[in-house]
């Protein structure tokens, strides 16, 4: 009995078209296939030994491990790592430590740059020397810690991290093969961890796909954000650190104040219609040596991105970012190459006199491009 196979003929033997896999049947395996293992931190490493991770690692959260059955993880998820061959578990990620966790718990609750008066270098030394496992919880997101799937389809991760989670862990031999999404539950040998930036960087390499979703403008997909809440340039690193925590923002804009001497600089202001003069991020704390940490914890921000460029270039190897902004006019495609280029979480929107207007989140981004594929 003879098959015949519709294709196209080659040297008397016919071949199977195969169409190219499109955007929407790719799987999170494909995001994560590339991506280096996992960077974690034992639940008794220091303050001092986690920073120096994010620093060495350049990733801006990490994973906190634990003993199992001792802890109760963010979020009350069960997520393991156990042994590939006898299935025995070996650890539990109880949390996710987040720069901004490490800032948090370094400003503390005094008014100072060391946190309260006394000797400050000796009191910088004692929080530096806290187990990293009592400042999780922090902020918000530490207490989010999830889990996809690898046979998560890329529309179903899209719809994850279009809700506000920033990154999530996969497993690469998962016990729930069969099971697609979000799971408080896991236990795996090996674990990648996959962020809203992979993501973005995957789409944004995927543009003549996603052209009918790139070339429309900002303004007409209503995704720019308002209002928006920032610091004046005399605000000082302390302040604005306490300030994100309080509002559970890991950057904001630094604008030019109103009136310097009768503004409070120690609260946020509403940025909208003010001119942007630089941005203030805990990605960017990243690179300041711990050692210059308390000397800038008093200064003004801008003071301190100023000094950014020669410390932390010197330091760390790397610049700080430019201010990186677009138009309501502009197209969803630019904003989303800009946040690539410059390995940013957000865009600011501006006017063409510099005011500023709002911004666009990747998480926005991500959300609308998501609907876009579903029309």
């Amino acid at each position: 009995m003879q098959t015949t196979m519709m294709g196209v003929k080659s040297d008397s033997i016919i071949q199977p078209t195969v169409e190219p896999q499109r955007l929407k049947d790719k799987k999170v395996k494909e995001l994560v296939a590339d991506n280096r293992r996992l960077v974690e931190v034992p639940y008794t490493a220091t303050i001092a030994h986690t920073l120096n991770t994010l620093v060495a690692n350049q990733v801006v959260a990490v994973p906190v491990a634990a003993p199992p059955g001792h802890w109760i993880g963010a979020g009350g998820s069960m997520i393991l790592e156990s042994d590939k061959h006898t299935g025995a578990v070996r650890k539990h990620y109880i949390g996710m430590v987040t720069m901004l966790d490490i800032l948090c718990h370094i400003a503390g609750d005094g008014s100072d740059g060391g946190g309260g008066g006394g000797d400050e270098e000796s009191d910088m030394e004692g929080r530096m020397s806290v187990a990293v496992s009592s400042v999780i919880g922090h902020c918000l997101e530490s207490l989010s810690l999830w889990t996809l799937n690898p046979g998560t389809s890329i529309l179903d991760c899209m719809e994850v991290f279009s809700k506000g989670i920033h990154r999530a862990l996969v497993p690469l031999d998962s016990n729930m093969e069969n099971v697609a999404g979000v799971e408080l539950v896991e236990s795996a040998s090996t674990y990648r961890m996959l962020t809203q930036m992979d993501l973005i960087k995957f789409l944004n390499g995927h543009e003549p796909e996603l052209k009918h979703v790139f070339d429309r403008k900002l303004q007409d997909l209503s995704i720019v954000v308002e209002p928006i809440f920032g610091v004046t340039g005399h605000t000082k690193v302390i302040d604005a650190i306490k300030s994100m925590r309080a509002g559970s923002l890991n950057a904001v804009p630094i604008v030019e104040s109103t009136n310097p001497a009768t503004e409070d600089h120690s609260q946020l202001v509403n940025g909208k219609g003010r001119k942007v003069i630089g941005t203030f991020s805990a990605t960017d704390l990243r690179g300041c040596p711990v050692s210059q940490l308390r000397t800038f914890l008093p200064a003004s921000v801008m003071e301190y991105t100023n000094s950014l460029l020669s410390v932390s270039a010197h330091m760390a190897g790397s610049s700080p970012k430019e201010l990186v902004t677009c138009y309501g006019e502009s197209r969803l495609g630019e904003a989303v190459g800009k946040s690539v280029v410059n390995h940013v979480h957000r865009v600011w929107v501006v006017d063409h006199g510099g005011l500023l207007q709002g911004l666009v989140s990747l998480t926005d981004m991500i959300r609308v491009i998501r609907s876009c594929l579903l029309e």
